[in-house]
């Protein structure tokens, strides 16, 4: 080995900032904080900067109808291209509401801006809501929204790809059993929304059997005394459980996207109104406070 090659430092891996779980550890953190901090002793919502984060978050609120508009009206495409107006519009639906929070000194006053309040409040829940099932629906596979026709064609592949463990007798055996008791979805929409909720679980229990079927099938191959097998033990098993996980997966998204699509599509029911009733109740409550 060359002198020049020695001196070259191992590659050091940097761990990337994973800024969705920072951005929700520091808005939790504000939320703790300005829940427990006595703001009434600082801010009013009446005047000064209480009443200055009133109208801003109200406004960031307001705002959240240019996503609709941008992605549904097509001249307004001069503004930007819809995945970064989908995530402004989430920037917005997080800092407005807290920005009104703030403005409330986190408690209930008078009537009209209690109701204006709780609104804005189960808006945003519904929004934290649809931003998971969207995430989940839309999960990225080699740089690309996932279809259910991707998400076929990946099952279709995996359980084509049968060369590598053909020596595992039973494996697919296994696998076709845990897909079926473990996976495929039941009938039903409440059975198949329970089912959707304990994905993780189960997921776990059908990878455990899975693998207990590869060391069971390999154990047996190596007592039959095959050298090759013997030599290849660690890399046949590795390959095996990549596999059977892969495989599994794929099976578990194809089972959960129709579910996804049906709860964004139910979602989508539901927000949409209680928007407009949020806007409807701040307005009223605008129009209370500077009238009355």
């Amino acid at each position: 080995m060359s002198v020049v090659a020695d001196r070259v430092p191992p590659t050091v891996k940097v761990p990337r900032l994973r800024w969705p779980i920072v951005w929700t550890i520091v808005i939790g953190a504000l939320l703790v904080w300005g829940a427990h901090a006595h703001l009434e002793r600082y801010i009013t919502p009446q005047r000064g900067l209480g009443y200055g984060l009133g109208i801003t978050g109200g406004s960031m609120m307001v705002l959240l109808l240019m996503y609709s508009a941008r992605k549904r009206v097509s001249w307004l495409r001069w503004l930007g291209g819809v995945p970064a107006w989908f995530e402004f519009h989430m920037v917005l639906g997080v800092v407005g509401p807290i920005l009104v929070l703030f403005h409330a000194n986190f408690s209930f006053g008078a009537t009209n801006s209690n109701v204006a309040l709780v609104c804005m409040l189960v808006v945003a829940g519904s929004g934290v809501i649809g931003r998971y099932i969207y995430t989940r629906l839309h999960a990225r596979l080699d740089g690309h929204e996932d279809t259910l026709e991707q998400l076929k064609a990946v099952g279709d592949r995996l359980r084509s790809q049968t060369t590598s463990i053909s020596f595992l007798p039973g494996l697919l055996d296994a696998i076709d059993s845990a897909e079926k008791r473990l996976i495929d979805p039941p009938k039903g929409f409440i059975r198949r929304f329970l089912h959707l909720l304990t994905g993780g679980p189960r997921m776990v229990v059908a990878r455990w059997l899975v693998r207990r079927e590869i060391d069971r099938a390999l154990n047996l191959a190596l007592r039959r005394e095959s050298t090759l097998i013997a030599k290849h033990a660690h890399r046949i098993a590795a390959v095996a459980r990549s596999y059977a996980d892969r495989r599994l997966e794929a099976g578990r998204r194809m089972a959960e996207y129709q579910m996804y699509a049906r709860l964004f599509s139910l979602w989508h029911v539901l927000h949409i109104p209680l928007f407009f009733m949020l806007l409807i109740a701040g307005v009223v409550h605008v129009i209370a406070i500077n009238v009355y």
